[in-house]
C-alpha cells in the first residue's frame, strides 16, 4: 500500500465533517445519526441531497458551493478518493457538505423516512453485462432501498458515459411508470449545460476528451410502488 494512501487515510480520521463507522456500526442496524443528520451534522433543517459512489467528492462540494441553503452528503467507501472531496471541503469553509464512508449495501441503516429530499448518481461503476445488472446502483434491489429513506416523488440522477447503464435505467423506469423528469443520451449537444449539470468530475472531463457523449437522467421515484424487473401489475 503506497505512504499517500495511508497518510490520506491517516488525515481523513481528522476531519469532521467525514463519518466512517465500522463494518458492526452500519450493517443490518439503525445508525445513531439515522433521522438526524440535518440536526446533529448540518445544525439546519435545510434538504438533505445524497450523492451515492461520490469518488473524490466533486460533485458534493460543487453542488455544496451552489446552493448554501441545501445540504449535501457525499457516500462512499473509498478513503482514499474521500479524502479529496472531504480536504476540499475543509478549505474552502463549505459547511452544508459532509461524507460518510461505508457501503452503499448498508445505506438503508443510516437515513429514516422521508430523511432524504435528493440522489445524485455521477458515473457509478456501470456493472456490464446482464448478469450483474443487479449490481447497479440503478437497479430494483436499490431503487427498493431508495424508497425507504426517500421523499415521495423525490429526484433521483443519473450522469453516465456508459450506454448500457443509461438504456437499461431508462428501460426500468418505462417498466415500472416512473415519471422522467429529463432525458437525454447527450447532455452537450442539447445545451443543458446549466450550473448545475456542468459540474465535471475528474472521469467526466476525461470522457470528453475522448469524444464520448454524456447521458443524463432525471426521474421520480413514487415510494408506494414496488419496483421490479419485470411489467408493472395494471
Amino acid at each position: 500500500m503506497g505512504k499517500n494512501k495511508l497518510s490520506r487515510w491517516a488525515e481523513l480520521e481528522t476531519f469532521s465533517n467525514v463519518i466512517q463507522p465500522g463494518i458492526s456500526d452500519d450493517f443490518r442496524q439503525s445508525h445513531p445519526l439515522k433521522g438526524t443528520w440535518k440536526r446533529e451534522i448540518f445544525n439546519n433543517f435545510n434538504p438533505l441531497i445524497l450523492e451515492l459512489a461520490c469518488g473524490k467528492g466533486e460533485y458534493s462540494t460543487g453542488l455544496a458551493s451552489r446552493f448554501p441553503s441545501r445540504n449535501f452528503l457525499g457516500i462512499d467507501i473509498k478513503g482514499a478518493r474521500m479524502w479529496r472531496g472531504a480536504k476540499t471541503a475543509a478549505e474552502e469553509n463549505l459547511k452544508n457538505v459532509a461524507f460518510l464512508r461505508t457501503r452503499i449495501e448498508f445505506i438503508n441503516s443510516f437515513f429514516a423516512e422521508d430523511e432524504v429530499d435528493e440522489i445524485w448518481i455521477i458515473f457509478p461503476d456501470p456493472h456490464p453485462g446482464k448478469r450483474n445488472s443487479n449490481k447497479r446502483l440503478t437497479s430494483p434491489w436499490f431503487l427498493n432501498i431508495y424508497r425507504s429513506f426517500l421523499k415521495n416523488n423525490g429526484l433521483i440522477h443519473l450522469k453516465t458515459d456508459n450506454k448500457e447503464l443509461f438504456d437499461y435505467t431508462e428501460s426500468l423506469i418505462a417498466r415500472n411508470n416512473l415519471e422522467i423528469v429529463f432525458s437525454t443520451r447527450d447532455l452537450y449537444s442539447d445545451k443543458m449545460e446549466d450550473d448545475i449539470l456542468s459540474i465535471r468530475t475528474h472521469y467526466e472531463s476525461s470522457f470528453l476528451n475522448k469524444g464520448l457523449k454524456i447521458n443524463y437522467l432525471s426521474f421520480r421515484l413514487n415510494k408506494e410502488k414496488v419496483i421490479s424487473d419485470g411489467t408493472p401489475e395494471r
